[in-house]
């Protein structure tokens, strides 16, 4: 039994002005993409034949010459390879290229042309994935995330292979329900480990359980990508038509019927009000996610105005993570720890959220740990700001440390993300979610959508019931 693995994944941000480019893809291949998934070494009776796997983080919408070459090489390798017994596609789902709707599905279609109709097709999504009619109609098998924050990533791959290598060992092709539910949310209304959303996920294990089904996946969705498919939607996998059916439409309806309770699972509010907050707080640490700009969405990385807005404050005591200016990076290295410098940080990017904003301070830290990704820490008044070459998430206590940070030591720690990953999250006293400027906009109500279908809540919030596919 041979079974091909690769795939494409990025999160892309249609209101960002930042291109995804050939250079933002990290290439997986060969054993070094099969370590990835270090649960196929179970598999005694299945050669699982690595292609390459290209992955990017969130940015802006992809270089359709770049998508394009990676598409015509993973076609010409499955070609070459073949014949195939099976194809399983490790992808996101919210992949944009420009001048193109659907990547995943013209991905998809290709890949389907070569192997052939008798070829099982499986693929795994994250939650935060846009399903279209055209993708289920090439795949045979598709299951998503099931937590927000994501821990269950490698997990969500076993799966799906796992459903693959037992579908074909049984000579099953599984009937794949698709229902898509009029929803644009983003995932800091939509975590699973707060309600309703914890509730809405509670139900899979029951539902996978009904006889017939033997999969089933609620995927929020990508709401800041500006395309027809955009929004949220079900997915099951049955041995039975109405049984794979019901499910779908069963876990739909629950989704639809929660709508209004997917509220942010933390305070909010403008910076300035978020600030004042942090201020007034009998416990730090107290994490403020500069939301608009958070690069784990597909944020630029470098709108500078909370960190404005904690000077003008007069903050004593705060980290700032981070802004990514390679320029200004370079100069803190080239002046070395010790030294004052000035920089105009940030607004390089997206110069219609924010201008460069000029800062004089004491480098205080300099690193460089992985990808020449040269980073410096710069202390202004104060604030410790990170300096990073490259767009950078910080989601640990690692990514802090290495430059003699400790966000446990902070009355303030801002933050370029949306919610909190879960390190952060449990030392985190308080976390409040800012309203800043940037294309990664929590309330979705002021973005210029024109071709995300409608009616879809909340962008029409009193639209009526819609009509789910008969069970």
């Amino acid at each position: 039994m041979r079974i091909a693995v690769g795939g494409i994944a990025s999160e892309s941000c249609t209101f960002s002005p930042l291109p995804t480019r050939r250079a933002d893809f990290q290439v997986a291949e060969g054993e070094a993409l099969l370590d990835q998934y270090p649960f196929l070494a179970a598999y005694r009776d299945v050669t699982f034949v690595p292609l390459f796997r290209a992955r990017a983080m969130p940015g802006g919408p992809v270089d359709a010459d770049a998508y394009q070459g990676f598409r015509a090489a993973f076609l010409e390798q499955l070609r070459a390879g073949g014949p195939w017994d099976g194809v399983y596609l490790d992808m996101h789902g919210a992949l944009y290229v420009r001048g193109m709707a659907d990547a995943e599905g013209d991905w998809l279609a290709g890949v389907r042309e070569v192997v052939g109709p008798n070829c099982l097709v499986a693929a795994s999504y994250d939650l935060h994935g846009n399903v279209s009619q055209r993708v289920v109609e090439h795949l045979d098998l598709l299951t998503a995330y099931r937590t927000a924050p994501h821990i269950d990533g490698l997990g969500t791959r076993q799966r799906a292979c796992d459903l693959l290598v037992d579908c074909l060992r049984r000579s099953l092709r599984p009937f794949l329900a698709f229902v898509p539910v009029p929803l644009l949310l983003t995932g800091e209304q939509t975590t699973t480990t707060s309600e309703p959303g914890a509730s809405l996920y509670g139900q899979i294990p029951a539902v996978v359980r009904r006889e017939g089904v033997i999969d089933a996946s609620i995927l929020v969705g990508y709401a800041w990508a500006d395309e027809p498919r955009s929004g949220a939607s079900t997915v099951a996998l049955g041995t039975n038509r109405a049984a794979a059916q019901r499910a779908a439409v069963d876990l739909a309806q629950a989704f639809w019927q929660e709508r209004h309770g997917f509220q942010f699972a933390v305070p909010t509010g403008s910076v300035d009000e978020c600030i004042a907050m942090a201020l007034d707080a009998a416990q730090q640490p107290v994490f403020v996610s500069d939301a608009g700009d958070n690069v784990t969405g597909g944020g630029v990385g470098d709108v500078p105005y909370v960190l404005e807005r904690l000077l003008a404050y007069q903050v004593r005591d705060a980290a700032y993570a981070s802004i990514a200016d390679a320029a200004a990076a370079v100069h803190c290295a080239e002046a070395g720890v010790g030294a004052r410098v000035r920089l105009s940080l940030g607004g390089k990017l997206d110069p219609v959220h924010g201008a460069p904003l000029e800062v004089e301070g004491q480098v205080s830290a300099l690193a460089e740990p992985e990808r020449g990704n040269l980073q410096a820490v710069v202390q202004v008044s104060g604030v410790s700001v990170i300096v990073t070459a490259q767009r950078t998430a910080f989601t640990t206590m690692a990514q802090f440390r290495a430059l003699g940070l400790d966000p446990l030591a902070r009355q303030i720690v801002a933050i370029k993300l949306g919610y909190l990953f879960p390190e952060l999250q449990q030392i985190a006293r308080t976390s409040l979610l800012a309203f800043s400027p940037g294309a990664i906009d929590p309330l979705v109500e002021r973005l210029p959508y024109r071709r995300v279908r409608r009616p879809i809540y909340p962008l029409d919030p009193d639209m009526a019931d819609p009509e789910l596919p008969p069970a």
